[in-house]
């Protein structure tokens, strides 16, 4: 892989540490770690301009490395950056598509993305967490899956039942309507099989070009130890994935994160609410950082290698 390709944007010092892998890929780092604790979580408009004109000039790498979960709404900041029609494929444990504030946070970044007008599509994959649960859905951006423009695909998922919500017709899942309320029936992963379910996906993408954001909590904690709770794909059925999307589109860009970092946060609140909303199992608890470096870097690894930029 040519060396600039890929930058780490330091908030957490979670990478520096996987020495491995900056060695072999000698990626360029920004130090974000003055500002990291105060837009760990969400961030406020100036956070996030601040961001923004610090990354102007210095390149545009392929791949972006952000650290923890807690830093996923930073790939709101990335795609902002696009300057052509893209879908945009992610692979998380959690949908992120919260509708209430703060809108620049992890949990409500994809509903800013869907606003981003050279995103011609979202796909999630592997979202299944109970954010999309009977009681985790209040908030969901259901308008989103209206058109076909969002479409989520849960490795496994019970039912999910919409109180008065309409719910859009959508090809992700089959609905059972009722007086007051829908049964939604998510199209499972766990069913068909990875390699179906993308195929299906890239049949129905509007472009031949793509961006990928991938959140390693989606993974099994045999792959991943993070700040969250762990997923349910192994990790070959994420790099068959991405062997398939590599092999049939062109990738335009990349960010990865899902590494673990201990939870700093500025200003007593934003602490409380962050611990809050945590949960109390997350994948690294009670592992040692060495281990958690171990597994989450050979993960990376693995993933730069497979898609051969």
């Amino acid at each position: 892989m040519p060396s600039g390709l890929i930058r780490i944007l330091n908030f957490d010092d979670s990478l520096p540490r996987q020495k491995s892998l900056i060695k072999r890929f000698s990626p360029s780092l920004c130090d974000f770690r003055e500002i990291g604790p105060a837009v760990r979580s969400w961030m406020n408009k100036r956070q996030a301009l601040k961001i923004r004109s610090y990354l102007q000039g210095r390149g545009d790498p392929r791949v972006n490395l952000l650290g923890s979960g807690d830093f996923h709404h930073i790939s709101a900041l990335l795609l902002d950056g696009l300057k052509e029609p893209v879908s945009l494929i992610i692979f998380d444990f959690h949908p992120d598509w919260d509708v209430l504030p703060p809108r620049m946070g992890c949990g409500s970044w994809v509903s800013r993305a869907l606003e981003n007008k050279n995103i011609s599509k979202v796909v999630q994959i592997g979202a299944s967490s109970a954010d999309i649960s009977t009681a985790g859905i209040w908030t969901a951006n259901f308008r989103a899956l209206k058109n076909q423009k969002l479409e989520i695909f849960p490795y496994r998922h019970c039912p999910t039942r919409a109180y008065f919500r309409r719910v859009p017709r959508n090809s992700c899942l089959q609905q059972e309507k009722g007086l007051f309320s829908t049964l939604i029936h998510w199209t499972q992963i766990k069913d068909f099989g990875m390699e179906e379910i993308i195929r299906r996906i890239i049949s129905r993408l509007p472009t031949d070009k793509v961006y990928l954001s991938i959140d390693k909590d989606c993974l099994k904690p045999d792959y991943a130890l993070t700040n969250w709770e762990s997923g349910y794909l192994d990790l070959d059925e994420l790099l068959i994935a991405l062997r398939l999307i590599r092999e049939k589109l062109q990738i335009v860009g990349l960010d990865i994160c899902g590494e673990f970092s201990q939870l700093n946060f500025s200003g007593r609140i934003k602490g409380i609410l962050s611990r809050l909303d945590h949960p109390q199992d997350f994948s690294a608890a009670g592992k040692d950082n060495d281990s958690i470096d171990r597994v989450n870097e050979s993960t990376n690894i693995r993933i730069l290698e497979s898609l051969r930029f």
